[in-house]
């Protein structure tokens, strides 16, 4: 019999666990939808009793590091990962009696394939006098796809004017958009790369805007080194997006339109729709594994990508 090289019986053992990898599982109860591998969780989401705004809470990387931080005392409106913009004057993001809510009118799901595990929530943005300035169509999809070491969702919104509505502005500040806070291990020491390589432009202090199609930021939770990364779709309006971030005294990251210098009308009968994948990532990923790691998400089915 030949010997068995340990190169060979390395790449054997790794096909035998990517073979025996437990599917992904959904469970939901009154305000929480859940979606696990076995019993190791990867990802919460609030769809009701929240605040203003549904949201992700939680979203763990594969060996089971929780990576968001919801509602901080120095910003309570901060959700882990979240989307708001403003709309016909109406400030979505910020969580003040002046400010509107994302009310939860239906859900579809949650439900476990071959491919991941996901639902649709459908949404009304009504403001302070019960207009319904916007209506969406929200899905999440976690993908069932451990290469790179990570987590890897989809989000999908689908936005459309209210009932009786002709037209609505879009505005916002520059981190308006799909946003996201870590845990406060990661508010020190971390690093930010993107897509183009370059800084980005200086909005004020530690807040950088750039145009990319993937921005990335490393930093430890515990002493353990992870990697959060936001993926803009090209076929999203105004790709490549404008990537948000804040360095200090907290890590930010959000994937914008860029509506606070250039507002966009939505008009009856038409919809916004925009894509964009989340991975949280074990360990520090180079930018070329990064970018890796985009293709493969460009390449996965998920919830009409």
């Amino acid at each position: 019999m030949k010997p068995i090289s340990a190169l060979w019986l390395v790449a054997a053992l790794a096909a035998g666990c990517a073979t025996a990898a437990e599917p992904l599982t959904v469970a939901k109860d009154d305000t929480t939808i859940k979606v696990s591998r076995g019993s190791k969780p990867l990802l919460e989401y609030r769809c009701a009793s929240v605040p203003f705004k549904p949201y992700v809470s939680q979203m763990w990387t594969p060996n089971g590091i929780q990576v968001l931080r919801d509602s901080p005392h120095d910003h309570k409106h901060h959700h882990g990962l979240m989307f708001a913009i403003a709309a016909d004057g109406t400030d979505f993001w910020s969580e003040k009696a002046l400010n509107g809510k994302q009310l939860g009118r239906s859900l579809d799901g949650p439900t476990a394939t071959a491919n991941g595990a996901g639902f649709t929530q459908h949404l009304d943005w009504v403001a302070t006098n019960g207009t319904v300035v916007l209506r969406e169509q929200r899905s999440v999809f976690v993908h069932d796809a451990q290469e790179h070491g990570a987590t890897l969702l989809t989000w999908r919104s689908q936005l459309s004017p209210g009932p009786n509505l002709e037209v609505v502005k879009l505005t916002g500040a520059t981190y308006f958009g799909l946003g996201a806070r870590f845990v406060q291990d990661m508010d020190q020491g971390g690093e930010f790369v993107n897509a183009s390589g370059q800084p980005g432009d200086i909005v004020r202090a530690e807040w950088r805007l750039v145009a990319a199609k993937w921005c990335a930021y490393s930093a430890g939770v515990n002493g353990a080194p992870v990697t959060i990364v936001m993926l803009d779709n090209p076929k999203n309006p105004r790709h490549p997006a404008r990537m948000f971030t804040i360095s200090k005294p907290f890590a930010y990251l959000s994937a914008t339109l860029n509506l606070w210098k250039e507002p966009m009308e939505l008009k009856r009968g038409s919809e916004l729709v925009l894509r964009y994948g989340f991975a949280v990532c074990d360990g520090r990923l180079s930018a070329d594994r990064i970018e890796q790691l985009y293709e493969r998400w460009l390449a996965l089915r998920g919830p009409s990508k």
